[in-house]
């Protein structure tokens, strides 16, 4: 009776592999393979990201379509569905069937800010969505343009109340996460700053690189290169510590300016009534992607670190966060336009 059994054994780990390749789960022994890995290994994924190629938002999609198509050896996409301020391409994950195979790639300020900002949206995290994991963060960047006679944030501030009116900052748009860190540092600070909403991060940074708009707040990023290259000088990071790519700039809190500890963060969110066992493994595979050291070492380049938190501690993290938007939003009577 041996011989049929472990003749079975070796079906099923060439199935296995031919189905997994060369991933550590095509190493399971027979039955070892859970019911949540052989359900994500029967279709394809569509990952959608709500917003244009080229942003955090896309990296961090692709990085894990190609992790789970090696992983699954399914066919994994990226579906760049804009619009609306993403909020698009996210209805259509909400509409999506719920077996972990299409996922939606999110930043923060679509799950904690505009629920608050729109209280019209098509969509309701907690009632439409199931948190899968977090991915990376990364911190806001408060910077001038050079011309700019501030060499810190206390000059700024300065410079600000001595010509009340006049200095302006740029954000991506009214809401935006960075337009509410902007308005959190007008806060806590004093600072007399009108703000310039865009659509979007490239027409804003376009504008205080040529000169339009003296500061911005945007995310490392997307500010780096042109800190890097000296076309922006970054005052403070938002974060509660020192971004290893700029040892040199100080936090706010070290500049003087409390309370203002705001980091943009990403995560991966899916249809509500996808299993519990599901997700878990797809927290587990997101995890082992993201930490390869080739996969680090991408992202660290672009000024985002490796943040993963997973399941019902992520669902945690996304309602502090609304939590803590709401009175910002109230208090500074930002409405969505």
């Amino acid at each position: 009776m041996k011989r049929p059994v472990l003749a079975l054994a070796r079906r099923w780990a060439v199935a296995c592999c031919t189905v997994l390749g060369t991933s550590s789960l095509c190493h399971a022994a027979p039955g070892e393979l859970s019911e949540a890995q052989r359900s994500l290994a029967a279709a394809p994924f569509t990952l959608v990201a709500p917003f244009p190629a080229g942003g955090p938002v896309d990296t961090l999609a692709r990085m894990l379509a190609n992790g789970l198509s090696e992983r699954y050896k399914q066919a994994a996409i990226v579906d760049n569905r804009t619009g609306a301020n993403g909020n698009i391409g996210i209805e259509a994950v909400k509409r999506a069937a719920p077996t972990g195979h299409t996922l939606l790639v999110v930043p923060a300020g679509n799950l904690t800010i505009n629920p608050t900002l729109m209280p019209r949206l098509g969509y309701d995290v907690e009632a439409d969505f199931s948190p899968v994991a977090s991915l990376a963060k990364a911190p806001n960047v408060l910077a001038v343009n050079p011309a700019v006679p501030a060499r810190s944030i206390r000059e700024l501030i300065a410079l600000s109340q001595a010509h009340p009116g006049t200095l302006s900052y740029a954000t991506p748009g009214v809401g935006s996460g960075l337009h509410l860190a902007g308005e959190l540092f007008k806060q806590q600070s004093g600072a007399d700053l009108l703000h310039v909403a865009y659509k979007g991060s490239p027409p804003a940074l376009n504008d205080v690189l040529g000169g339009t708009v003296p500061v911005i707040v945007g995310n490392l990023p997307t500010l780096l290169p042109h800190i890097q290259q000296g076309k922006l000088r970054a005052l403070a990071v938002t974060d509660p510590v020192r971004a290893p790519l700029l040892p040199e700039v100080p936090t706010l809190a070290e500049a003087g300016v409390n309370g203002v500890a705001v980091t943009s963060w990403y995560g991966v969110m899916a249809p509500k009534g996808t299993p519990e066992a599901v997700r878990t493994q797809l927290a587990t595979d997101i995890s082992q992607i993201l930490n390869t050291p080739a996969n680090k070492a991408q992202l660290e380049k672009q000024g985002l670190v490796v943040w993963i938190t997973a399941g019902a501690a992520f669902g945690d993290v996304i309602r502090k966060e609304t939590a803590t938007w709401l009175p910002v939003i109230k208090s500074r009577k930002i409405e969505a336009q």
